[in-house]
């Protein structure tokens, strides 16, 4: 398997979406101040409080003298001013008509002792008394600190409730007399507690730990030189206050619940210390994005304090802070309605425990492998390399869905095949100081411009240049194919050193980039800054265009600077899209996505589409294709630098699966003969079967990805064999053939002229068996 769980645990942690907001972290008691929020700002004031109840101990009390720390860390506060907490922890108290009773879990069988009746000691018997435990509050008069210090806000009838509740969760209230060391334990026996107690808590407003002569407790577990006896000094005043004020509340409170989780663990016997880093207030990781996020102050407080209107719109200015950064630009990410730290458990379970599930497997090769995430992504998470993992994972085992990638492996091998490839001096020359390198993909959409490419490099580059016409390889990197990417890779290298070894200069950004990864011994630049350094345009001024970089170009800041010193030189004013540069949108080819998902690839060529007004150019022939396909104007550089006869390149459509291929084929004959003087080799027998499409059978063709070239061999083969049935009703022909794992059907009729016209196509991968005679 491809990942372990370690490996799991190490990219979910570097998906910060399940952090909690800063407000949360800085909370003591963690109070979830985003849900709390995001209820209220509805009208759920019930609901609202229930949030607050599910973390607050003794709610009704502390949400009433709550300091509310989680002020200073609210991201609000530059935009208008931190959201008020505390006015809307004191308005649910007042106003919610409902509070969630409090379940406690079953009898643990352990008992604990509470000295003192402080907030600490009050929050330290409510949270063991909802654990199970047996718990005894000894206190002459619990609470009373709180009335003393807080009774405008806190009515004595709340806190008078607070305590009822507390008995009927099962806490004894021994009330009438001050705590005392002794009631702590045997002095003279550190090991002996008090009879019948597992443990004890001194709450520090009644016994300090000097009074209890155990010196200094431990900071993290609250624990004392004596076995089960915990206890802590007291904590600070809340912010701002005047020196000498009484401790924070919401302190006091976190002691209690630090002093009740050591004595479940103590009890227990698990580690007083393991996973206590987050116990109390703590920095979030969560990264959220506040660009055009507008400054919005509080709504004035009514005369006669918060009511539900206020509240409801104090709430609304929450902002909700999350990461998701990467899913808001992410159209992949966005259409699985997830986060990477959910994509890493699916692709985890996927290999490790269903061994391959179609949803998942859709999900895996759907991604653009762009970079986007991690370029977004603060902390690096690139869902482009989990997801090449787990596809070279699942080919390695097996589990790979041939028709995932099969049409685009299949595509390399035509441009990799002796009827597209191309290894050659310029003419008259022995020797290539330079190599172009168009790729596959300019070929297959332009075949004209790669001929006027390659002209406009002989006669500006210092030195002989020569061309070398094949695939990069990158569709087996992408496919998670890394022994086939290997064998393109040899073959590639073989050519580059019969060159001679020369400087490679690639029109792709794609082959840029996997030139670099498949060749890291030669010295591989772009087209681009080539023409920039060696080349001087002619000024063609026109309208504005906006620049789509390539994603392959993220990371390569010099060719996206050449990409914009051409156009400038060119005369043309440029426009950069809200996506661009580093953070770059996919133009729904990268990674095989339109192979694997051509329906979410139509739908990110269309969001990027929408992301200008102005006509696009780009550096990148998939990309200008893909635009075009989704009905946009586009134009590809060399539309610019080195034009052709189209009026309008812009609007020129994006070839079809055949065509393209056909182009590859015909570049390379033309090459041979206008260049080098040479007839290429005789073409196959069934490229002599003359096909007329029918508007329908065309468009099947193109959805279903079948070649006019699959259809000729069916024809070709079902005359040389007369193994066709024919309809005699219609006259068509009904013949299939399967010359690979695909079986390919056509129906289809003879026509005036000695062809053929096709009006149905469609192909699967089952095996059509012979019958017995």
């Amino acid at each position: 398997m491809g990942m372990d769980q370690t490996e799991l645990r190490q990219w979910e942690a570097r998906c910060t979406q399940e952090e909690p907001p800063r407000c949360q972290a800085a909370c003591p008691l963690h109070l979830d101040a985003r849900g709390l929020c995001e209820t209220l700002a509805g009208g759920k004031v019930d609901a609202a409080w229930a949030t607050a109840c599910r973390t607050l101990p003794l709610p009704g009390v502390m949400a009433r003298i709550c300091d509310a720390p989680c002020k200073a860390a609210c991201l609000r506060a530059g935009l208008g001013g931190a959201v008020e907490m505390g006015a809307l922890e004191r308005f649910l108290a007042r106003a919610a008509t409902r509070t969630p009773p409090v379940r406690p879990l079953p009898a643990r069988g352990k008992a604990a002792l509470v000295l003192g009746g402080g907030l600490a000691g009050l929050t330290c018997a409510w949270d063991l008394a909802k654990k199970g435990y047996a718990v005894t509050l000894a206190a002459r008069e619990p609470g009373r600190a709180l009335l003393d210090r807080h009774g405008d806000e806190l009515p004595g009838a709340v806190l008078a409730e607070a305590l009822a509740a507390l008995e009927r969760m099962g806490v004894t209230l021994r009330t009438g007399a001050e705590p005392t060391p002794a009631m702590a334990g045997r002095e003279d026996d550190p090991g002996a507690l008090p009879e019948g107690m597992d443990a004890v808590f001194a709450d520090p407003e009644a016994l300090p730990p000097a009074a209890l002569g155990v010196g200094e407790p431990d900071a993290l577990t609250l624990g004392t030189t004596r076995l089960g006896l915990f206890a802590a000094p007291l904590p600070a005043a809340p912010a701002g206050a005047p020196a000498g004020a009484a401790p924070s509340p919401v302190l006091l409170a976190a002691l209690g619940r630090r002093a009740a989780n050591s004595i479940e663990r103590f009890t227990q016997g698990a580690s007083l210390t393991a996973g206590r880093e987050r116990e109390g207030a703590f920095e979030s990781r969560l990264s959220t994005d506040l660009t055009g996020v507008a400054p919005l102050a509080p709504p004035p407080p009514p005369p006669d304090g918060p009511d539900a209107a206020w509240a409801r719109a104090e709430a609304g200015r929450c902002l909700r802070c999350q990461c998701m950064q990467c899913v808001r630009q992410c159209a992949y990410l966005e259409h699985y309605k997830g986060y990477p730290k959910v994509y890493a458990r699916q692709i985890y379970n996927n290999a490790s425990i269903v061994m391959g599930m179609r949803q998942a497997n859709t999900m895996i090769n759907s991604c653009m492998v762009c970079g986007l995430c991690e370029a977004i992504c603060p902390e690096d998470f690139d869902m482009g390399e989990l997801c090449l993992t787990a596809r070279r994972d699942m080919v390695a085992r097996g589990k790979m869905p041939p028709s995932a990638h099969d049409f685009a492996l299949d595509d390399m091998a035509q441009a990799c095949g002796p009827d597209c490839t191309l290894a050659r001096h310029a003419p008259g020359e022995t020797a290539s100081a330079f190599a172009f390198f168009p790729g596959c993909q300019l070929a297959a959409s332009d075949p004209g411009a790669v001929e006027r490419a390659y002209a406009l490099l002989r006669s500006a580059l210092p030195g002989p240049t020569g061309l070398l016409l094949r695939c990069c390889g990158a569709p087996a990197h992408w496919a998670g194919r890394e022994a086939l990417f290997t064998q393109v890779g040899e073959a590639l290298r073989a050519d580059w050193q019969a060159l001679g070894r020369p400087e490679l200069v690639a029109a792709c950004p794609t082959c840029a980039l996997t030139l670099r990864r498949a060749l890291p011994e030669a010295r591989v630049g772009t087209l681009w800054e080539a023409l920039t350094r060696h080349a001087a345009p002619a000024p063609a001024p026109g309208s504005a265009l906006a620049v789509h970089d390539p994603c392959a170009s993220r990371h390569d800041t010099p060719q996206r600077q050449a990409v914009r010193d051409l156009l400038h030189a060119l005369g043309r004013e440029t426009v950069e899209p809200v996506l661009t540069g580093e953070y770059t949108e996919c133009c729904g080819f990268g990674g095989l996505l339109d192979a694997a998902n051509p329906a979410l690839g139509a739908e990110v060529a269309a969001r990027r589409a929408r992301a200008a007004s102005e006509d696009f150019v780009t550096s990148c022939a998939m990309c200008r294709d893909m635009l075009a396909r989704a009905g946009k104007r586009a134009l590809h550089l060399l539309d610019l630098l080195a034009p052709g006869e189209a009026p309008d390149p812009a609007a020129r459509p994006a070839p079809g699966h055949s065509a393209r291929r056909e182009n590859r084929v015909r570049l390379r004959e033309a090459l041979l003969r206008g260049l080098w003087a040479e007839e290429p080799g005789p073409r196959p027998a069934h490229e002599a079967v003359a096909l007329t499409l029918a508007p329908e059978a065309a468009r099947a063709m193109e959805d279903r990805r079948i070649l006019v070239t699959d259809l000729q061999k069916v024809i070709l083969h079902a005359r040389e064999t007369g193994r066709a049935m024919v309809n005699a009703a219609t006259g068509r022909h009904l013949a299939s053939l399967q010359p690979g794992p695909v079986t390919y059907w056509v129906e289809y009729e003879p026509d005036d002229a000695g062809g053929f016209v096709v009006h149905k196509a469609w192909s699967h991968r089952m095996q059509i068996m012979g019958g017995r005679s």
